[in-house]
C-alpha cells in the first residue's frame, strides 16, 4: 500500500501554527531528523523561537531582517543583520547559523525561513554574506539549475544540517534524474529525511496578466525503505516531506520559474549527502556531455 499523498505534500498555510506560516517539526508524525519554519511578516512584526536542542539556519526569502540571539550559557543578546534580497529569484542571501541551545526573534519585513535540526553537538555561529555563497550551476539544457550551497558540508560547519536553495528556470527540470538517500551504505549513500519548500514567479523579462498563477510540478516514488506516491502540482508556499524513496524531477512549467528550499538531515554518523539515482534513469547525466548551460542562468539581483 502506498503511504497517501496528504501525509507527505502540505498546501500553503496547512501547516500554520503560532504565527507561523508553516511549521514542520517531530510533531508530524514519524518525522524526526528536520524542520523547517516560514512567516510572513509586516514591518513591526516579528517571530520568536525559544532556546532548544535544535541548530538552526535563518534564511531570508524576501526582504530584509534582523536577528537578535541568546546563545546558550550567555545571558547578553547579540545582532545580526540580514540584508535579504528582493525575492528568491534575484541570487543568494545573507543566511546566519546559530548553534543548538540559541533563543532567538527574527523582525523585519517580507518572508523568512528557519532551517532546523535537533542535536545536542554545538558548532560556531556562522554569519555567510551573500557575497560568499558558492553559486553552482548543475546540469545543463533542460536540465540546468541554479544552486546555493551556503548550507552544504562544503560550506558550513554544522552537525546534522544540510541545506541549500535551487532555481529551476521556466521550462527546465531540476532533482533529475530521480534519486535517493534513504539508505546508510558508507561512501555511497547517504540516509536523509528532506523537506521541499516551494515558491514560483511568471519567469524572469516577462510580466504576466493579474490572472497568472504560476506553478510546477514535483514527483516522489516508492524505493525498498518505504512505499510512497506523489505527482503533486506546487505554489509558493507549499510544503513537500520526502521521508524515503525516490524523488525527482522538479518541473517548472513554461512561463513559471520554480524555487526550492532544501532541508536535510538523517541519523548517519558522517555530515554527508550522497545520494544514489535511479538505475532507469541515471544514464540521462552522460547527455549532459557537450550541452550548454542555460544562457538565463545565474539569477542574480
Amino acid at each position: 500500500m502506498t503511504t497517501p499523498s496528504a501525509d507527505w505534500f502540505y498546501a500553503q498555510g496547512s501547516l500554520a501554527r503560532e504565527g507561523w506560516e508553516s511549521v514542520v517539526d517531530q510533531t508530524i508524525s514519524a518525522w524526526r531528523y528536520t524542520g523547517i519554519r516560514v512567516a510572513a511578516l509586516a514591518a513591526g512584526d516579528s517571530v520568536f523561537l525559544a532556546a532548544e536542542a535544535s541548530e538552526r539556519i535563518v534564511i531570508p526569502l524576501a526582504g530584509s531582517f534582523t536577528v537578535r540571539y541568546t546563545l546558550a550559557n550567555e545571558s547578553a543578546k547579540r545582532v545580526q543583520a540580514l540584508a535579504g534580497r528582493a525575492s528568491v529569484f534575484h541570487g543568494p542571501t545573507d543566511t546566519l547559523y546559530l548553534p543548538t541551545g540559541t533563543a532567538l526573534s527574527i523582525a523585519g519585513a517580507g518572508r523568512v525561513a528557519v532551517a532546523e535540526a535537533p542535536t545536542d553537538t554545538a558548532h560556531p555561529v556562522a554569519y555567510i554574506p551573500k557575497a560568499d555563497v558558492p553559486i553552482e550551476l548543475r546540469g545543463a539544457g533542460r536540465s540546468s539549475r541554479q544552486v546555493h550551497n551556503f548550507g552544504t558540508p562544503g560550506s558550513l560547519a554544522a552537525d546534522r544540517l544540510i541545506v541549500c536553495e535551487v532555481i529551476t528556470p521556466a521550462e527546465n527540470w531540476s532533482s533529475y534524474p530521480p534519486h535517493k538517500h534513504d539508505e546508510y551504505t558508507p561512501g555511497k549513500e547517504s540516509s536523509l529525511e528532506e523537506i521541499y519548500y516551494f515558491e514560483t514567479a511568471v519567469t524572469r523579462g516577462q510580466s504576466g496578466p493579474e490572472t497568472a498563477s504560476p506553478f510546477g510540478f514535483m514527483r516522489t516514488y516508492s524505493s525498498e525503505a518505504g512505499s510512497i506516491d506523489i505527482l503533486a502540482e506546487v505554489h509558493t508556499g507549499d510544503v513537500a516531506l520526502v521521508p524515503f524513496g525516490w524523488h525527482g524531477p522538479c518541473v517548472a512549467a513554461p512561463g513559471y520559474d520554480l524555487y526550492y528550499l532544501n532541508v536535510m538531515a538523517g541519523p548517519d554518523p558522517d555530515r554527508s549527502w550522497r545520494i544514489r539515482d535511479d538505475p532507469a534513469h541515471g544514464w540521462i547525466r552522460d547527455t549532459w556531455a557537450g550541452q550548454e548551460i542555460d544562457s538565463r542562468l545565474p539569477y542574480t539581483s
